[in-house]
């Protein structure tokens, strides 16, 4: 079957493809007569015009990429899921690259959905290069970062999370107004901002409740969470009078759950577990995983407005408009894993 395109279209009616096409963009003048041929030519045939080419020309698709590290990581769907909903309403797609946390992939990903594919760029990436966004940053396309809040390495770039110094600094409140008096830490990442914000804000709640801080009840990630299950029995079994453990995300509380389950220490009778994130895992644990949510669907929700916001406002004036930052209210979700 004879592949149908603007020039079949133009030869069905007499006209060139280039008639066709300003009849297909409505911006240049066609008289009316020739128009009409041309629509119902398009309806006979059923010719759908080819999005991706007029968004070439044009230099815009409507499309706005997501940049995600791993389809596996559960904090990334409601992300997803938020994002996608205010780019179907305010009339765009969402094009997901998922990089494995690797850099160099990340880059290839820039490079080839740059090239006018899409309009703009979301990145849900804690570890997104900073080499690689500021590359991108020069070209004038409007981005946004999402979990970042209050990074200065990266500047002039609409920035949506949660505040993590205070989230870490309630949550440790919450733990200590509990009865909780020695109370560990699980670190993440420290080369990553929002991880040393935790740090930060546990540090800060135990000198403001006249509690002293030990480092040796901070635990170091060194490859993945998993290091925390023998990090965790360690730990035990060098200071038995540990009552609270602090993970500074859901995966690694986990992961010490399963450690403190496997030594015969009861949860939260002899050890509370607090974790940080409100995956939709914690709720079916047993017990059940208390919790600092950070709201990852208004995440999305509130990335994919304020990238279509630059969007819309770069196309009208031919500028991005002045950076922001979008700071999401946190909850302590109290389950059956504190006291």
């Amino acid at each position: 079957m004879k592949r149908i395109n603007l020039k079949t279209i133009g030869e069905m009616v007499g006209v060139s493809a280039s008639t066709v096409s300003r009849v297909l963009n409505g911006k240049s003048y066609v008289n009316e007569k020739t128009r009409k041929k041309v629509l119902e030519a398009i309806s006979k045939t059923n010719y759908q015009p080819n999005e991706l080419a007029q968004s070439l020309k044009m230099g815009s698709s409507t499309a706005i990429c997501l940049m995600i590290p791993s389809i596996q990581n559960l904090i990334f769907a409601p992300i997803c899921k938020g994002l996608e909903k205010v780019a179907r309403e305010r009339g765009y797609i969402v094009v997901l690259c998922n990089t494995d946390e690797d850099e160099e992939m990340e880059k290839i990903y820039i490079e080839k959905m740059q090239s006018r594919w899409t309009d703009g760029f979301v990145f849900a990436c804690a570890k997104a290069n900073e080499e690689n966004v500021r590359s991108l940053q020069k070209t004038g396309v409007p981005i946004v970062l999402v979990n970042r809040y209050n990074e200065d390495d990266i500047d002039n770039i609409d920035i949506v999370g949660v505040d993590n110094f205070k989230a870490t600094y309630d949550g440790m409140k919450y733990l200590i107004s509990r009865g909780c008096k020695r109370i560990a830490f699980a670190m993440g990442e420290q080369r990553l901002f929002f991880y040393r914000e935790r740090l930060r804000g546990y540090k800060a709640a135990l000198i403001d409740s006249g509690m002293e801080y030990d480092e040796s009840l901070v635990m170091y990630e060194k490859k993945s969470a998993e290091d925390f299950y023998h990090l965790t029995q360690e730990l035990i079994k060098r200071d038995e009078n540990i009552d609270a453990i602090f993970a500074s995300s859901d995966p690694k509380a986990i992961v010490i759950m399963r450690a403190l389950h496997d030594m015969g220490i009861r949860i939260p009778e002899d050890v509370s577990v607090l974790g940080f994130d409100d995956v939709e895992l914690s709720a079916i644990l047993e017990p059940p995983l208390s919790t600092v949510r950070q709201p990852f669907y208004q995440f999305g929700i509130t990335a994919g407005n304020a990238l279509i916001n630059q969007i819309e406002y770069k196309n009208a004036n031919g500028v991005l408009p002045p950076s922001k930052r979008y700071i999401l209210d946190h909850e302590i979700v109290v389950r059956k894993s504190t006291k």
